[in-house]
This record gives C-alpha cells, structure tokens and sequence, in this order.
C-alpha cells in the first residue's frame, strides 16, 4: 500500500507541475518576457523530472511483484493467465493503476486551480530575475532573505482567484477549440500510455520487457500531435498577444481552457487504459513471434 501511494502522490506532482506550465504563457505576455517565464519555469520543472525518475522504478516494481507472486502460486508449467490467482492479480493491478490515474486527475486539478496564483507569482518572479539578472541569486535570496520571498509569495497568493475563473467563465471562448479539444485527446494518451504498457507486461509476462517499451511508440503519437497541432496554436496566439494583436485576456482564457482540458483529458485515460494495454499487448506477440 505504501509504494501504491508513493507512486500517486509522485504522479499527482508531476501533472500538477505539468499543469502549472499554462501560467507562463499569460505571465509572459503580461511582462513581455516570454522566454525569461519559461526559464524560470523549467527551475521548478525539475522538480517533475525528479519525481518521474522516483515513480518509473516504482511502478516497474508493482509489475515485478504482481507477477512474481503469480508465479510463485501457479507454479511452473501452466498458463498463469488462466490460474484464478493471477485473474486476482490482474484485478489488483487494474485497481491500483486506475487509482494512480485517478492521482494524475487530482494533481491536474490542483494545478488548475493554482494557475491564477502562479501568473502573478511568475510575474514578480520575472521582475525579481530583472533585478538580479541570475537563478543562483534568487535561490541565494531565497535562501538568505526569506522574508522578502515570504512577502513576494504572500502577495501571489490568490487561492482560488475567484474573480480570474469568473471572468474568464463569463467571457465568450475567443480562442481555436479544435485545438482543445485535441488536447484531451493527447493528454489521455500520455497519462495512460506507460500505464497501459505496465499493464499490458503483466497481461503478456513472457515478452513484458518487449511490451513496456511500446509507450514510446504511443507516446510518440501524441507528441506529434501536440508539437504539430497544439503548442504552434498556442504559441501563435501569444505571439498575437505580445504584438498586440490580441488581449491578454485571451491568453489568459486559453490557459484556463487548457488546464480544463487536460484535466478531461486525465479522465479519458480511464477509457484509453485497458484498451491500450490489449493492443500493445497484441503488438508485443506480432513483434515477439516475428510477425513485425
């Protein structure tokens, strides 16, 4: 039970932090600093790399495990998918991953929630790095002048910005929604991808190294899809915004309506888990039998 939540809260900060990524855009457009937002960003970025770096040997271990004891009381010789024992474990497994789906959900869903909060803590952030003009600095600063920090991070927050979702809830959708609605489908397919290649390893045990591969396969499908459909639309309209083309309320509404849609999108992944697994594993025995 202890590693089973350790891997929902790793995943619950790492969509949350994933989530938080569509507070720069509007931070950026609103100090016309684009690429320093971005910078300071991907500081607290690499907090999510390190959580996925504590998650992925992890989730590798509840597989091993499951099949393992599969194993241990079937015995050698017989079709472990077809022993009783290892159906149970397969109806864990089925439990315990749609559970650290359900952790991507919450983590989105916070991070939605504190987006209003980190555009304005990416702006005085922004401002902070104007002054000192270097991240070793600010973490100095952080580290030993934490009551002005304190009192920056203090006039941030804003939890929940009432009036930023009331505004952007009331105001009519200005921004492309194909491209949107595009994103629950992408961000379905990453939050269960490596999910359903765990899960089809267990349903095909014999070839699972072969099966925990094919995320990259479906992950490289949605990445071509975002880097071809959603962050150029994304990234043409905060080029309209910086130019003064558009509002900033625009890219505002479309960071909301970002965040929305991923968080549709992790609940999409409830559908895509189990389906995708089949069909990676099917892939795995075409590769394993020599039919790829």
């Amino acid at each position: 039970m202890e590693r089973l939540l350790a891997v929902v809260v790793l995943t619950a900060i790492i969509h949350l932090i994933n989530t938080l990524i569509y507070a720069v855009r509007p931070a950026g457009v609103i100090t016309r600093r684009l690429a320093t937002a971005y910078s300071l960003f991907n500081v607290i970025f690499l907090v999510a790399q390190t959580a996925n770096m504590l998650q992925a040997p992890l989730l590798g271990s509840i597989i091993d495990l499951a099949v393992g004891r599969g194993v241990e009381a079937a015995g050698s010789g017989v079709n472990l998918l077809n022993t009783p024992v290892y159906q149970q474990e397969l109806l864990i497994l089925d439990y315990q991953f749609r559970t650290i789906i359900l952790g991507a959900t919450v983590g989105t869903l916070i991070g939605a929630l504190f987006i209003p909060m980190f555009i304005t803590f990416f702006v005085k952030g922004i401002d902070v790095f104007g002054e000192v003009k270097s991240i070793p600095k600010m973490l100095g600063m952080m580290i030993f002048s934490p009551g002005k920090m304190a009192r920056m991070a203090k006039s941030a927050v804003r939890i929940p910005n009432r009036q930023f979702f009331k505004q952007v809830l009331s105001e009519k959708v200005t921004i492309p929604k194909k491209f949107l609605i595009l994103n629950i489908f992408i961000t379905g397919i990453f939050t269960t991808s490596v999910l359903s290649s765990l899960y089809a390893c267990a349903l095909y045990p014999e070839f699972r190294t072969t099966a925990s591969m094919l995320s990259g396969i479906i992950n490289g499908i949605a990445t071509i899809l975002f880097a071809t459909v959603v962050d150029p639309t994304a990234a043409g309209l905060t080029d309209q915004a910086l130019r003064g083309e558009r509002p900033e309320a625009d890219i505002k509404q479309m960071s909301f309506y970002l965040a929305l849609t991923r968080f549709l999108g992790t609940i999409l992944a409830q559908l895509f888990f189990v389906p995708a697994a089949w069909i990676i594993k099917y892939v795995a025995e075409m590769i394993a039998r020599g039919g790829i």
